[in-house]
C-alpha cells in the first residue's frame, strides 16, 4: 500500500490504520465519535495527502478545462476555487474535483486519491489544446483543518494574509514555517475550515505545528471514519458511492455544477438528452423509522408492492444528527419529500422515508 508523508506521525499518535483505495490511512485515533464531535464543536486535523494534484497550464489552459469539466471555468478569477467534475461521454462522473485558478494560465485541480492516475490519463487523452497537463500528486501533501475554531488555529501561523477575510471557495498563496503553501477555504465536513497544500517534504512539520498550536483550541487528529460521518451529515457525495461513471451528473445531484449553456464539453450532449427526457432516478436523503443501519448496496423498495426502486449509496448512524440516515439513488417517482420507502438491511425490511438534504447545516457564526 502507498503511504502519505504523515505515515510515521499517524503511527506515533496511535492511529488505527486501514487500506483506503490502496493507501494505508488512519481510520481513527481517539475514536470516531470523539473526532466527529471535535470537528463540529472545536477543530480537527485530517491527513488528505493521498488526494491528487494535477496542474493545467499554458495560454490554452482555460479552453482545455472548459472542454474537460462541466462547470463554467471562465467564471473563475485569480484566487477563486470551483467545485466541478470530469464527465464521460454518457454524462457519468469520472471524478468530482475542485479547480483552483492561480492565474489565467495556471490552474490546480484537486482530484480523488483513487482516481488521480486515471484522471490524469483521461485528461491527457481528451485534451485537444496546447495546454500542458502535469500530475504532481507525489510532490504534495495536504492537511484539512476543519471546525468552528479552524481559522483561529491557522490564522496566527500566516503573517501576510488575514485568513478570516478569505471567503468560502477562495484561496491564498503564502508561507508556514518558511514553506510555500496554498491555503484554501474549502473542506469536506460541512464545517468552516481550510485545506492546506504543502510540499511533501514539509507537510510533517506543518502537521506537528498545527497539533502543538491547536492544543488550546481542543484540536484532535481525525481519521477516515469521522471524515465519512461528517461528509454524510452534510450530504457531500463520495466517488464510488453517490458518484460514478454509471451514474450521470444529473442523477447524482450535481445538476447545479453542470452548465449546459457554457458551450461544448464532454458529456454535454448526453445530459441534454437526459434532462429533456426526464431524469429517471435521483439522489435522495432518507431516515430509517425502525431500528437498524443501512449500508451501501442495500435494496430500496416501495412500501406497496415491495418493488425495488433504488439502492443505498451511503448510510450509517451519525453522532450529530444521532439517527440512522443515508443517501440512495431512487426512481424519480418515489423521490418526493416524506415518501415512504423500505430498506432491506441484512435480509430484514426496515421502514424509511425521504428527508431533505443536507441532514446537518452549520449555523453561521459572526
Amino acid at each position: 500500500m502507498k503511504r502519505t508523508p504523515l505515515y510515521e506521525e499517524h503511527i506515533r499518535l496511535g492511529a488505527k490504520m486501514v487500506d483506503f483505495a490502496g493507501w494505508e490511512m488512519p481510520v481513527q485515533y481517539s475514536g470516531v465519535i470523539a473526532e466527529h464531535t471535535a470537528v463540529r464543536e472545536a477543530v480537527g486535523l485530517f491527513d488528505v495527502s493521498h488526494m491528487g494534484e494535477i496542474w493545467v497550464t499554458g495560454p490554452e489552459a482555460l479552453a482545455a478545462l472548459e472542454h474537460l469539466t462541466c462547470n463554467k471555468v471562465a467564471a473563475l478569477y485569480d484566487g477563486k476555487a470551483q467545485y466541478s467534475a470530469l464527465l464521460n461521454h454518457q454524462g457519468g462522473v469520472v471524478d468530482d474535483i475542485i479547480v483552483y485558478r492561480v492565474n489565467s494560465e495556471r490552474y490546480l485541480l484537486c482530484v480523488n486519491a483513487s482516481n488521480a492516475e486515471k484522471d490524469f490519463e483521461w485528461m491527457k487523452a481528451h485534451n485537444h489544446t496546447s495546454a500542458k497537463i502535469t500530475n504532481e500528486s507525489s510532490e504534495w501533501g495536504q492537511i484539512a483543518v476543519q471546525g468552528p475554531r479552524a481559522i483561529e488555529l491557522v490564522a496566527p501561523l500566516v503573517r501576510d494574509h488575514d485568513l478570516s477575510s478569505v471567503k468560502s471557495f477562495h484561496f491564498v498563496e503564502t508561507e508556514i514555517l518558511g514553506s510555500s503553501v496554498i491555503i484554501a477555504r474549502t473542506g469536506y465536513t460541512g464545517e468552516d475550515g481550510v485545506e492546506i497544500f504543502v510540499r511533501a517534504n514539509n507537510v510533517a512539520n506543518v502537521w506537528c505545528l498545527l497539533l502543538e498550536h491547536g492544543a488550546s483550541y481542543g484540536v484532535l487528529p481525525c481519521g477516515l471514519g469521522a471524515r465519512d460521518s461528517l461528509r454524510l451529515e452534510a450530504a457531500l457525495p463520495l466517488h464510488g458511492h453517490e458518484l460514478g461513471e454509471e451514474i450521470t451528473a444529473l442523477e447524482s445531484g450535481l445538476g447545479w455544477i453542470v452548465k449546459l449553456d457554457k458551450g461544448d464539453f464532454i458529456g454535454r450532449k448526453a445530459l441534454e438528452v437526459q434532462k429533456s427526457a426526464g431524469v429517471p432516478r435521483k439522489l435522495v436523503g432518507f431516515a430509517l423509522d425502525d431500528a437498524g443501519i443501512a449500508r451501501q448496496g442495500d435494496r430500496v423498495t416501495d412500501t406497496v408492492g415491495n418493488t425495488e426502486v433504488g439502492v443505498v449509496t451511503s448510510g450509517t448512524k451519525t453522532p450529530t444528527v444521532n439517527k440512522a440516515i443515508g443517501m440512495a439513488l431512487v426512481a424519480s417517482a418515489h423521490c418526493a419529500l416524506g415518501a415512504n420507502l423500505s430498506v432491506t438491511v441484512r435480509g430484514r425490511s426496515i421502514r424509511a422515508h425521504v428527508v431533505p438534504l443536507p441532514f446537518y447545516k452549520r449555523e453561521k457564526r459572526h
